[in-house]
Formats: structure tokens, C-alpha cells, sequence
């Protein structure tokens, strides 16, 4: 199974979600809609992980946001291989410019939320020490203009890494790297 993990502001049914379910579609392909708070996002992923990797393999494609929450679950889960886009490594930081009760908001339907203090906290305290960079595929495109490219291309050296001139933060053109993922994927599921 490969379970995709949107952004902050993000759902099931964003872009990205939508163009790599038509494209990964043989698979069984999962983007669910995640809470805002990170330790309920966090509880719904590790038990969707938790559940499927007892009759197949899986594996996470995490952007933005939920770049960081496939790096923990990498972590909490060492056999998961994860592919991040654009990750936020420090999302407790990146994401301080959304504090407030109107700083959250839905990106597919404009519904609006309280994103605090505490959202920042548990992101801080749920940040992995340290990175299995063996299990890790880095997408990421040199013209994101939320994040530092370069941080998380320095942080996560010893991935497997695709660096790109320009882009976006969205990462323009992901549909041409289905076949790399699929690719990354099969080595866990020969593995026994």
C-alpha cells in the first residue's frame, strides 16, 4: 500500500493526492484527510501504518507538512520507506506565520481553523532525532518559495535525492517520477 500524506492546509483530495492516485491507481493507494493537530495526525497515520503492514508492505509519500510526518513515521516504523516533497523540516518554525484563529486554512474546501502555540509544541516535541536516510527518497525543487530547499537536501544527506532547478513548492511536474517511486517502493516489498 502506498498512503500519501498532504500539507498543512492540505486533504485527500488535494492536486498532488488526486494526480498520483490516477497514476498509482494498480495500487492500493490510500490519501486520507488528516486532522489538523499534528499528534492526531501523527496517532491516524501510525495506526494506518500499524494495521496495513500486517498483510502487505507500505509505503508513505509525505509533502510539505506531511513530509515531517513521514519522517516520523520512518523513524517510529524502520522497515517504512518514505518518499518526501519538499518536506518541512522545522515545521514548528515555518509554520509560526500561521498562528491565530484564522491562520489554518483548509486549501480544498476554505474552511478556516485555529492553528496555536500547542500545534507548534507537540510539533517540536514529535520531531525525530535523527534520520534513516536508507529509507528515505527526496523530491525536492530548488524554486519552493515556503521553504529552503537546500536545508533539507544538507539535512538528508545519504538519501536517495532528485534536485531540481526551479519548481515550486507543489513541486511542478511530480507525475514524471511516478515510475522512480514505484521503483523505490518494489525494493521494500522484495525484501523479506
Amino acid at each position: 500500500m502506498i498512503i500519501y500524506i498532504h500539507g498543512f492546509g492540505g486533504s485527500g483530495r488535494s492536486r498532488k493526492a488526486v494526480v498520483l492516485r490516477r497514476l498509482l491507481q494498480d495500487e492500493n493507494f490510500l490519501a486520507p484527510s488528516l486532522p489538523n493537530h499534528p499528534r492526531l495526525a501523527l496517532e491516524t497515520l501510525s495506526e494506518i501504518v500499524e494495521y496495513v503492514t500486517r498483510f502487505e508492505p507500505v509505503g508513505v509519500i509525505g509533502s510539505s507538512l506531511g513530509g515531517f510526518y513521514a519522517l516520523c513515521l520512518s523513524e517510529w516504523f524502520p522497515e517504512l520507506r518514505a518518499v518526501l516533497i519538499n518536506p518541512a523540516l522545522r515545521p514548528y518554525e515555518t509554520l509560526r506565520c500561521a498562528l491565530g484563529s484564522t491562520g489554518g486554512v483548509e486549501l480544498h474546501d476554505g474552511s478556516r481553523y485555529e492553528w496555536h502555540e500547542g500545534h507548534l509544541e507537540a510539533l517540536k516535541e514529535l520531531a525525530p532525532e535523527r534520520y534513516c536516510t536508507q529509507n528515505l527518497l527526496l523530491l525536492s525543487q530548488l524554486g519552493d518559495e515556503l521553504l529552503d530547499a537546500r536545508e533539507a537536501i544538507e539535512a538528508l544527506d545519504g538519501c536517495a535525492q532528485v534536485v531540481e532547478e526551479g519548481g515550486s513548492h507543489s513541486f511542478d511536474g511530480v507525475e514524471r517520477y511516478v515510475g522512480r517511486i514505484r521503483e523505490f517502493f518494489e525494493v521494500s516489498s522484495n525484501v523479506t
